[in-house]
């Protein structure tokens, strides 16, 4: 198993890095909120999981250790793959889902492109007893931030990798832009994965 990848960022996609490791670049695929903390050319460090198939062997990045643990643990529910694993780490951190699938909370689940109301009940049928306790408090984030000129780009991306139309997210776009002014204007760079939760809870009610 490669348990992680360290190197400098040669490219970032809409869903994936490519980090170069001895000359050779490994394409990761990784949610918006890690892809968010890595810099073209800059050194980077993820933790990572393949995914072995007959046909493939994909290899998924993380910021951190325990996005890596509760990626995999995610996968032994039933109908739970690698992206929509990758899909509710994307709008959820850890903890969150740790509390969402603890209280039984199928509104947050749900806010995952690719999960009903039965498959979230699924899941925390069969996930209430392995992915553990929170480290604390949910929150939105803090994962880690992009700066203020490039979270627009980053949701952009993160929306359309999760099945959104670009007219939809860009949509969504328009909905939390206020939310990311207002944290440039107190001197914080915008939080990616809390504003992707945000256009995805607005492109939820309309």
């Amino acid at each position: 198993m490669i348990a992680s990848v360290a190197g400098p960022v040669a490219m970032i996609g809409p869903d994936h890095a490519v980090i170069e490791v001895g000359g050779v670049g490994v394409l990761v695929h990784c949610t918006p909120g890690t892809l968010a903390g890595l810099r073209a050319g800059e050194p980077a460090r993820l933790s990572t999981t393949l995914v072995v198939r007959e046909d493939s062997l994909t290899l998924y990045g993380f910021a951190t250790d325990d996005e890596r643990r509760v990626f995999e643990l995610l996968q032994t529910a039933s109908g739970v793959g690698p992206r929509l694993a990758l899909a509710m780490l994307a709008v959820h951190t850890p903890d969150a889902l740790r509390v969402a699938v603890a209280s039984a909370d199928l509104k947050a689940l749900t806010m995952v492109p690719g999960i009903g109301q039965k498959g979230a009940q699924r899941i925390v049928l069969e996930l209430k007893d392995r992915l553990g306790a929170p480290d604390g408090v949910p929150a939105a984030g803090p994962r880690v931030a992009a700066g203020a000129a490039a979270w627009r780009e980053q949701v952009h991306s993160g929306l359309v990798g999760l099945g959104y139309p670009a007219r939809d997210a860009d949509e969504a776009l328009a909905a939390v832009a206020p939310e990311a002014e207002a944290a440039t204007a107190a001197g914080r760079a915008p939080d990616v994965a809390a504003l992707l939760k945000s256009a995805l809870r607005a492109l939820s009610v309309r």
